[in-house]
C-alpha cells in the first residue's frame, strides 16, 4: 500500500539491536547480509539497498526502544545512513515529494517489498 510495507516478528529470545545483529551477521538473506549502520542518533539492522528509496531494514518493536526484546519490525524504508538521510531529506525538499516516487512504484519497490516477506520468514526460520 503507497510503498509500505512492515511485517512484525516475535523472535525467541530477547535482543537489543546490536546482540541481534551479532546472532544474525553472518547469515545470507534473500536481500543479502546484513549491516549494522549509524541512523539519527541510533543504529539499525539495514541490507543492501536496491536504490535510495528501497532498502529492507530491522528495527525494535515499537514500545521495545532500546531496550532488549522479542519484538522486532522488518520494513521497506529509504536507505539508511547519516549521508544517506541528508540526501533523502534534500531530494524531497528540491522535488517537492516528487523524488520519492520510486518508494511507492516500479520494480525495485515491488522487489523490496518481497524482500521484507523473505526476510520476515527467514529470521523467523532461524529460531533465535
Amino acid at each position: 500500500m503507497l510503498g509500505i510495507k512492515q511485517l512484525k516478528v516475535v523472535l525467541k529470545n530477547d535482543y537489543t539491536v546490536d546482540t541481534l545483529f551479532e546472532a544474525i551477521k553472518d547469515h545470507e538473506f534473500t536481500p543479502g547480509k546484513p549491516k549494522l549502520v549509524k541512523h539519527g542518533f541510533t543504529n539499525i539492522i539495514c541490507f543492501p539497498e536496491l536504490d535510495r528509496q528501497n532498502q529492507v531494514q530491522i528495527i525494535p518493536g515499537m514500545t521495545q526502544g532500546a531496550k532488549p526484546g522479542p519484538k522486532w519490525t522488518v520494513m521497506k524504508a529509504e536507505a539508511a545512513g547519516m549521508d544517506n538521510l541528508a540526501k533523502n531529506v534534500a531530494m524531497s525538499a528540491l522535488t517537492n515529494g516528487w523524488g520519492n516516487m520510486g518508494s511507492i512504484v516500479g520494480k525495485n519497490s515491488k522487489l523490496c517489498e518481497k524482500h521484507v516477506e523473505a526476510v520476515a520468514k527467514e529470521l523467523q526460520e532461524l529460531g533465535i
